[in-house]
C-alpha cells in the first residue's frame, strides 16, 4: 500500500470526497490537455475508412512501427536475428516471432525506445490475475489518445460523453473498511463521477449503490461487467425501481446473453460491451448494431492456431497483438492470452472495422478433460440455476472441478445434482465433480472476477 493509499484510508469521509475530486482535476486535465480534441478528430474521421484504405494505413504504420523497434528498442535490437530485421525493414509482421508476456513482465523497460525522452511519463500495471503484473508506461500523448477513442468510439456509439456525469466499477478501493456499513463510493466532484466498491456489493447493499446513481443524477455506467450485472441483479430480486440510465458500457468481463438482459431490465438502457487491455494494444468496442468492432489504428489484431497460422472466420484461437499507439514502449506480436474469433458478417452501421464475433476467454482458463477435450465456454454451467447467485469453476486436476457457489435459499441436492450432470456432461462422467457452498467469492486485488480458474500448470495439460 502507497503512502497515498495510507493516509486515504485515514481520513474522515469528506476529506476523502476531496481527494477522489483532487485526483479528478489530475485526470480531468490528463484527459482533456493539448491534443486531446484533436485526436477524438482524427479517430472520428477514421472511422469511416473502407477496408482497403484501413489496410493500407495498417500496413503503413506497421513498416513505420517494425523499422524503429528494430532500431531504437533494446529488446528487439538484441532478439531479432537478421533475417527478422530484414522482415521488419520491409513491413513483414508475420516473419517477426511472438512476444511472450513473462519477457515484458522481467524487464519493461527493456521495450523503451532510445531515442525519445519524454519529459513526464505513467505507469500502469496489469491487473495480476494470473501472475504477477506487468508494467506498461505511458507518454502523456499516449494516454491522451487512448481515452479519446473510448469517447468517439465506445460513448460515442452509445450516445453518452465522458463530460457527462457517470458512475464507474474499477479496482478501486474507495472505502478501505472491508465491514463498512456505507457509503460505498466516492465523488469526484470535477467531473460528476461516482465511483463505486467492487468489494461492498451484496444483496443488502445494493439499495444504497442505487441511492448514491440518483442522488449524483447518473446518466451512464460503466467498468467491470460483473459488478455491473450483480448490481442490475440485485435491483430486480430487491424489487428497486429500475434506473433510467442512458447507457452502460461494460469493461474487462465477458458479457454473456442472461446478463445482457438482467442489466438492460434493471437500468433501464441499452448495454454495449467493450474489448481492451490495460497495456493498450487493441480495443474493441459495440456499435450500435451489436457487433463488436475492432479499431484498427490502435492495433493489428491476429487470431492464430497453436501452428501459428491465420484462423479462419468463427474459428476460435489465440489472439495476438501489436500496438499502434503507444510507440514509446511498443508491444510486437504480443500474445495477450486471450481466446477469440473473427466474425465475416458485413455490419449494417457501414463501419469497415474487423468484427470480433467472441472473446471467447483466456488461455489460462481453459478447462481440460481427461480424454484432451478442452472447454472455453462454461458460462452454461449457471444459467437457469434459480438458487445460484454466483458461481466459479475451477480445474484442481485433469478428473476434478470444483465448483464454488454462493447459494440463495432454497438450494438443495437438486440444485447440486445439477451443475454435476453439467459439468460432466461438457468433460465427461469420469471426472469428480466437487460442489462447494461459500458465503462469497473473493475477487482479484484489482476487484475482478474470474467465473473460470484452472490450476493444472499449462504443461501438464493434456491436449
Amino acid at each position: 500500500m502507497g503512502l497515498v493509499d495510507r493516509l486515504y484510508k485515514k481520513m474522515p469521509l469528506i476529506a476523502q470526497h476531496g481527494l477522489v475530486s483532487l485526483y479528478g482535476g489530475y485526470r480531468y486535465w490528463l484527459r482533456f490537455g493539448p491534443g486531446y480534441r484533436a485526436a477524438c478528430q482524427i479517430f472520428s474521421q477514421r472511422m469511416m475508412y473502407d477496408a482497403s484504405r484501413w489496410q493500407a494505413w495498417q500496413h503503413q504504420q506497421c513498416q513505420q512501427l517494425l523499422t524503429m523497434a528494430a532500431q531504437q528498442v533494446p529488446y528487439y535490437q538484441q532478439t531479432w536475428a537478421k533475417p527478422e530485421r530484414k522482415a521488419a525493414q520491409a513491413g513483414y509482421l508475420s516473419e517477426i516471432p511472438l512476444l511472450e508476456k513473462d519477457v515484458v513482465r522481467t524487464n519493461p523497460r527493456l521495450f523503451l525506445r532510445q531515442d525519445q525522452r519524454p519529459r513526464h511519463c505513467l505507469t500502469f500495471h496489469t491487473s495480476g490475475s494470473t501472475g504477477t503484473p506487468i508494467t506498461t508506461i505511458w507518454t502523456v500523448p499516449e494516454v491522451r489518445a487512448s481515452l479519446a477513442v473510448r469517447e468517439i468510439r465506445s460513448a460515442g456509439w452509445a450516445g453518452v460523453s465522458f463530460k457527462m456525469p457517470r458512475a464507474t466499477f474499477s479496482g478501486r478501493v474507495v472505502e478501505p473498511d472491508p465491514h463498512s456499513g456505507g457509503p460505498f463510493y466516492r465523488y469526484n466532484a470535477l467531473e460528476g463521477q461516482v465511483y463505486l466498491s467492487a468489494f461492498h456489493l451484496r444483496p443488502d447493499t445494493a439499495a444504497a449503490y442505487v441511492k448514491a446513481l440518483r442522488k449524483h443524477t447518473i446518466e451512464w455506467l460503466t467498468g467491470y461487467a460483473v459488478s455491473i450485472y450483480l448490481l442490475a441483479k440485485f435491483i430486480l430480486e430487491n424489487n428497486i425501481p429500475p434506473l433510467n440510465l442512458k447507457a452502460v458500457i461494460t469493461t474487462s468481463e465477458k458479457v454473456i446473453p442472461e446478463m445482457r438482459r438482467v442489466m438492460e431490465a434493471a437500468y433501464g438502457c441499452r448495454v454495449y460491451e467493450e474489448y481492451g487491455t490495460v497495456e493498450n494494444v487493441l480495443f474493441a468496442s459495440e456499435c450500435e448494431y451489436g457487433r463488436l468492432h475492432l479499431s484498427p489504428d490502435v492495433g493489428i489484431v491476429e487470431i492464430v492456431r497453436p501452428d501459428g497460422s491465420p484462423c479462419s472466420p468463427h474459428e476460435v484461437g489465440e489472439v495476438v497483438v501489436t500496438g499502434l499507439m503507444r510507440r514509446y514502449q511498443p508491444f510486437i506480436r504480443y500474445r495477450l492470452g486471450d481466446l477469440a474469433a473473427w466474425d465475416d458478417l458485413v455490419c449494417a452501421c457501414g463501419r469497415q472495422m474487423p468484427i470480433i464475433k467472441e472473446v471467447v476467454g483466456r488461455v489460462e482458463d481453459v478447462v481440460t478433460g481427461p480424454d484432451g477435450r478442452q472447454m472455453v465456454r462454461f458460462h452454461g454451467i449457471f444459467v437457469d440455476q434459480p438458487h445460484i447467485q454466483e458461481g466459479q469453476i475451477i480445474q484442481e486436476a485433469v478428473n476434478r472441478i470444483r465448483v464454488k457457489v454462493v447459494a440463495t435459499n432454497g438450494f438443495g441436492l437438486a440444485d447440486v445434482q445439477s451443475i454435476v450432470e453439467r459439468v460432466q456432461q461438457r468433460l465427461g462422467c469420469q471426472v469428480e465433480v466437487v460442489v462447494e457452498r461459500v458465503n462469497a467469492i473473493p475477487r482479484t486485488a484489482s476487484g475482478k472476477f474470474r467465473a473460470v480458474i484452472c490450476q493444472i500448470p499449462p504443461e501438464k495439460r493434456l491436449v
